[in-house]
């Protein structure tokens, strides 16, 4: 143990003195151009590195996954760089273009990261439901030995809703092979955290049916409270404010003596207790804290892999722990001065030209070596898997009905994958923040079934109540039914997303939720693509479709936040036959890992993959008898194609993006009467158009003149003098860039103020993008002559 704890604490020190140097490096030593201060957060980092140390070195075994705090990530690149996963010239480059990343990043950094962090709160809720995706792969007899699932937890961190959210749903679910490590070094960002808060976790998480392991003294401190006088010293360390435990962790030894005799007083045990120990003995005391105490922390570690239930550990550090500037409530953002590192490069006894060098200032190195090298977590190098791909079928079969929606499509779709054999239908994995059935779920989880551990009967169906649903929960179960929390829905889908690479088993995840609130949980949306987590969003009923429900149930910003977020695909279709080729497009899509390379065809980077969102609707509209041949078919992948191709003397073209396509063709049928020569555009994907023409620019623009992206093709054989109308239920900037191809005058029609209620015929009255907003628009805007037709008034 003596040895062990020994190699510990030496590492302990390299973690802190390397993580300390790479950001005294990049805010002093580095040229800085552009005077913008780098930043990188040693005191946060200070305050984990005995636990990061004691875990990466010690505890965790090689199926264990770990979501760094933010900002402790220079102590995970330090880590990483120990063992030889990191190289110097990245932790050079820290923070800088192409360098060790601000946060841990999983598509970014070099350094095996598990599970990006950077948004607070996020990677915390991300192991745990990693765990919950965990229990479905073994519990269809897939995948290894199942690891833990660790979160390493600023205490401000806490403050974040979505990890309550997630601990909640955890609960539900029965959550099991997680810890969550909580540093409670008892200071924010701009201040220093309310007395008692540790109380408030461990009853939250107590009730959440968590252990708490509280670490809060050291073993310097639990043998100085078996000292004569040492439970007077504990009860002052117990009701000691948080600002002054900090103020007094920067002021040092003396300080330390001085506060502890006026506020204990002269009395002989703890006043004997306090005389004998030096300043510096005494400051080392009262900071020797459960976080920074190795034999305290391998003693919670070890015994906790017993537990059957999750793990909370509260475990009390300093913020900036081994630094000048410990304690201090302004160090968050602080940076060590060069005089500061250079007092601790004494303190560590690092050589001048050393500060690189892995086991610099180490006593015996080779020893070190070798305690490295038997770290159990890093016998495994490659921890992120590589599953086999998925064969999707040929064709995803659907009925089309003379009038449907295309949320019911989406359903039918889906219900016939669930009468399908095969590993396809296996694979799929469903889920919903409670509204499965309206968003046309239903008939697939008949079918599939609800996950759960354990087998739970529908009592509706056992009582023989009639009921549509026969829901029945089990380990066969291929749905994941979520409460109302959009934030768990995105980082469900993320882990979902992710089995591939964390538990080598590919799942093919599809979540369903209302397209408004897709806002509600953005920021795990994006975290979710940030950390290139592969399904499929089908966000319905979107735009005004629910008319009588008025504003707060009708989306505008959806099809540009499609547009905008990297890593998603977004589609919108109007008919039921482009959603099944989508679908089954969405389905291949999701599993790619090719280059990171435009293709030369469309200039789209469909080699590397995505996650896709549809944007469905509820409303109901005629479907067209037709059938599409391959290349026809990749048009609508593409991101359109023409319903009506134009003339050579077009004087107008209508582009139309989902459920407003009856408009679109009834305008352009009573335009046509006039101008025969009028097109029609079917928008299929507005997100992919806009990329590939964006691309294919670019590569103009360095010497690839031959470029050319789908949308240049379509438009190509336009006159200059047409004009172009463009119409969606959504904000209209969404298709007004179609001008711009070729500088074609355009009019874009959509939806951009909070919706009224009434009918859909009402709104799209209101909203001019009705068949009349159409013919008005076009009207105005036409460049040639003036353009008659029948005036509607229904």
């Amino acid at each position: 143990m003596n040895n062990r704890i020994a190699n510990l604490e030496a590492l302990e020190k390299r973690i802190l003195w390397l993580s300390s140097w790479m950001i005294h490096h990049a805010n002093h030593l580095r040229p800085n151009d552009d005077g913008l201060k780098v930043g990188g957060h040693q005191a946060s980092s200070a305050s984990l590195s005995t636990i990061m140390s004691a875990l990466y070195f010690d505890i965790l075994e090689p199926e264990d996954r770990v979501a760094v705090k933010p900002h402790a990530s220079p102590n995970f690149h330090a880590i990483q760089y120990i063992v030889g996963n990191q190289t110097r010239e990245k932790l050079e480059a820290f923070r800088s273009y192409k360098g060790a990343q601000s946060y841990p990043s999983r598509t970014k950094d070099i350094d095996d990261v598990d599970f990006s962090t950077g948004s607070v709160g996020l990677g915390v809720a991300q192991t745990l439901f990693s765990s919950l995706v965990q229990d479905y792969v073994q519990a269809k007899g897939w995948g290894g030995k199942p690891g833990r699932m660790v979160a390493l937890v600023g205490d401000a961190e806490m403050d974040e809703g979505n990890i309550f959210e997630a601990l909640l749903e955890g609960w539900k679910h029965g959550l099991k092979n997680t810890w969550w490590i909580v540093d409670y070094n008892r200071q924010s960002l701009d201040a220093v955290i309310r007395e008692g808060l540790w109380q408030k976790f461990e009853t939250i998480f107590r009730n959440f049916g968590w252990d708490v392991v509280i670490l809060k003294h050291g073993h310097l401190m639990k043998h100085a409270f078996s000292e004569p006088g040492g439970e007077k010293l504990r009860a002052w360390i117990d009701n000691c404010p948080n600002q002054l435990y900090s103020a007094l962790s920067f002021q040092g030894g003396a300080a330390w003596r001085k506060r502890l005799l006026d506020d204990i007083g002269d009395q002989k045990d703890v006043t004997a207790l306090i005389e004998r120990r030096s300043d510096k003995d005494l400051a080392r005391l009262m900071t020797n804290l459960g976080g920074h105490d190795l034999p305290a922390l391998i003693e919670a570690f070890d015994a906790a892999k017993t537990h059957r239930r999750p793990v909370c550990f509260l475990a009390y550090t300093i913020k900036g722990f081994g630094l000048p500037l410990a304690g201090h409530k302004d160090n968050h953002a602080g940076i060590m001065t060069p005089a500061q590192i250079e007092s601790l490069r004494a303190e560590m006894n690092i050589d001048q030209g050393a500060e690189w060098e892995r086991f610099a200032g180490v006593e015996d190195e080779d020893a070190l070596r070798s305690f490295v090298k038997r770290a159990p977590f890093f016998r495994r190098r490659d921890r992120q898997h590589h599953a086999p791909l998925i064969e999707v079928p040929s064709e995803l079969k659907i009925a089309i009905p003379a009038i449907a929606s295309t949320q019911q499509g989406f359903g039918q779709i889906m219900h016939e994958i669930a009468k399908s054999e095969g590993d396809f239908a296996d694979r799929v994995v469903t889920t919903s923040p409670d509204v499965t059935v309206s968003t046309n779920l239903g008939a697939w989880v008949n079918r599939r079934g609800l996950f759960a551990r354990e087998k739970m009967g529908d009592l509706f169906r056992k009582e023989r109540i009639p009921s549509t649903y026969t829901w029945e929960h089990s380990p066969r179960g291929q749905h994941f039914e979520l409460g109302i929390a959009e934030m768990n829905l995105f980082t469900m889908l993320s882990a979902l997303g992710l089995s591939h690479s964390i538990n080598a088993e590919r799942l093919l995840p599809v979540g369903t939720l209302y397209d408004p609130f897709i806002e509600r949980g953005l920021d795990a949306l994006n975290y979710a693509c940030y950390q290139d987590a592969r399904f499929i969003l089908a966000a319905t009923p979107s735009g005004v479709t629910l008319a009588p429900e008025g504003g707060a149930h009708q989306s505008i910003a959806t099809p540009l936040i499609g547009m905008a977020q990297d890593g998603l695909a977004s589609f919108e279709p109007a008919h039921l036959d482009e959603m099944a080729i989508i679908m089954r497009f969405a389905f291949e899509y999701i599993q790619r890992s090719g280059p990171d390379e435009a293709d030369d065809g469309t200039w789209l980077r469909d080699a590397k993959g995505g996650a896709v969102y549809l944007r469905l609707s509820t409303r109901q509209i005629e479907q067209p008898n037709r059938t599409f041949d391959a290349a026809a078919a990749k048009r609508i992948i593409d991101g359109g194609y023409w319903w009506r191709k134009p003339g050579p003397n077009a004087e107008l073209v209508i582009a139309y993006t989902g459920a407003v396509a009856p408009e679109a063709i009834a305008a352009t049928g009573l335009l046509a009467e006039d101008r025969r020569d009028i097109g029609l555009l079917a928008v299929t994907s507005a997100d992919r158009l806009n990329a590939g023409w964006t691309a294919a620019q670019q590569a103009r623009e360095r010497g690839r003149l031959g470029a050319m992206s789908h949308i240049e093709r379509l438009l190509a054989d336009l006159p200059r003098q047409c004009t172009i109308v463009t119409v969606l239920d959504g904000h209209p900037a969404t298709l007004a860039w179609l001008g711009g191809v070729y500088g074609h005058r355009t009019r874009a029609l959509g939806v951009e103020h909070f919706g009224q209620t009434g009918t859909i015929a009402d709104l799209y009255r209101h909203y001019g993008i009705d068949t009349q907003g159409i013919l008005a628009a076009a009207e105005a805007n036409s460049l040639g002559r003036p353009i008659r037709y029948l005036r509607h008034t229904g």
